[in-house]
């Protein structure tokens, strides 16, 4: 009868601690040692306990290194049978074990167990002293030498010490330089399997680590991890001088130099500095000229990706940054920025020479240039010289007569948004300016002005 319950693959014995079932009442009676922590069986030489009688008998093998089973194959040498019938499948690439949710495949069952976990969120190992929950009993012990500090592996050549010895192998590549895994693709060389299987993404697109939220998928659980800190709001890094946090470290990193005015990036052709290496690559186009970026609608080219999206902006209309206190919504994030010193009416940036206040950096720089004069922006078709590199943009129009914005309802195009602007008041009949002395709207700011004039006649 025991014997036939292995065809029909009847489980009648359940564990009532975590509902596992078992074809037998022993192996039932042997898996509840894992809840009482029972390990009748000891070994002579370390002292070291085990649950079951077949794991003695493995570990007694690591005493006499012992390895009566070898592979056909590359006649490695193995201690138990199990770890041979694993290590074969190396060789036959066969992955007998399928995940029900995802479809992946793998080599051992004790892999699928553990990826599992993933769709289940099951954490069954728990740490006895701040009882941090983990999926793996790998992650738990490697953990736990957080508490007692405990490293028992140490490297014969610098004598850096580890928690594990999975950690110290790794470390040791770094004296010899071996990189054992290799690429079946591409022949790229590592020294760990993990950055091998990482790197074997790249090749099938895998991105096993999906958003929860936005469906984003990620080659890193790690990636992942740092993703949702989007949806979370979650900013874990804070700078220790003015207390912003930041989502990111390396966010955190790059704020840290406004207050050192550390700028480690310099441009070899004029020898600017710059705080972040993004902003370098970005300022060397302007000597190249370089557009590697095109847009699909107008055919228009931008130096910068980033530039680009915003771009795109202008013709989806979209506007994904909202104001909390008024709704306004804006295309860019620092508009949106821009726009919240209106209601706190800070303005942390002075003028040096008049003391004048303002809300934007830019701002203040541009105002610096009504006391100096200085006007960097030249036109190269007639020399015609700016203070500001808008103005010599809205200027560039006049030599190529063209018009970029178009109103949505009449099709009328400007050569200047501020022009597009006005214009689309007079199907709004929109009013934005109003006098303080008689509540009278204007459409112009300039009309405001005119008006203005009567009051102080009065």
């Amino acid at each position: 009868m025991r014997h036939f319950i292995t065809h029909t693959n009847e489980k009648p014995f359940s564990c009532d601690a975590c509902g596992r079932a078992f074809s037998r009442k022993s192996n039932l009676k042997v898996h509840f040692r894992i809840h009482l922590n029972e390990k009748p069986y000891s070994c002579n030489v370390c002292n070291k306990q085990f649950t079951q009688k077949t794991g003695l008998i493995r570990h007694c093998h690591a005493h006499t290194n012992e390895k009566p089973y070898s592979c056909d194959v590359c006649s490695k040498q193995f201690s138990q049978k199990s770890n041979l019938k694993t290590h074969v499948r190396t060789h036959t690439n066969e992955k007998p074990y399928s995940c029900d949710a995802c479809k992946k495949q793998f080599s051992k069952k004790n892999d699928l167990i553990e990826h599992y976990r993933i769709h289940t969120d099951e954490r069954p190992y728990s740490c006895h002293i701040c009882n941090k929950q983990f999926s793996r009993k790998n992650n738990l012990n490697v953990h736990f030498g957080t508490h007692t500090n405990e490293r028992p592996y140490s490297c014969v050549v610098c004598k850096k010490r580890f928690s594990r010895k999975y950690d110290l192998n790794r470390h040791f590549g770094t004296h010899t330089n071996e990189k054992p895994y290799s690429c079946e693709i591409c022949k790229a060389h590592f020294t760990q399997k993990h950055y091998l299987k990482v790197h074997f993404r790249m090749h099938t697109n895998e991105k096993p680590f999906s958003c929860d939220v936005c469906h984003k998928g990620f080659t890193l659980k790690s990636s992942l991890k740092t993703h949702f800190r989007i949806h979370s709001n979650e900013k874990p890094y804070s700078c220790p001088i003015c207390n912003k946090q930041f989502s990111w470290k390396n966010s955190l990193n790059i704020h840290f130099r406004t207050h050192a005015n550390t700028k480690p990036y310099c441009c070899d052709v004029c020898s600017k500095e710059f705080s972040q290496k993004s902003s370098l690559n970005a300022h060397i186009l302007t000597h190249s000229n370089e557009k590697p970026y095109s847009c699909d609608v107008c055919n228009k080219n931008f130096s910068q990706k980033q530039t680009l999206n915003q771009h795109l902006r202008t013709h989806t209309n979209e506007k994904p940054y909202s104001c909390d206190v008024c709704n306004k919504e804006f295309s860019h994030k620092i508009s949106l920025k821009t726009h919240l010193l209106t209601h706190t009416n800070e303005k942390p940036f002075s003028c040096d020479v008049c003391n004048a206040q303002f809300s934007q950096k830019h701002h203040l720089n541009r105002h610096i240039r009504t006391h100096t004069n200085e006007k960097p922006f030249s036109c190269d078709v007639c020399k015609a010289r700016f203070s500001e590199k808008y103005n010599l943009k809205v200027h560039f129009y006049t030599h190529t007569n063209e018009k970029p914005f178009s109103c949505d309802v009449c099709n009328k195009k400007f050569g200047q948004k501020n022009s597009l602007d006005v214009h689309y008041r007079t199907h709004t009949h929109e009013k934005p300016f109003s006098c303080d002395v008689c509540g009278k709207n204007f459409s112009l700011k300039k009309n405001l002005k005119y008006h203005s004039q009567i009051h102080r006649k009065e």
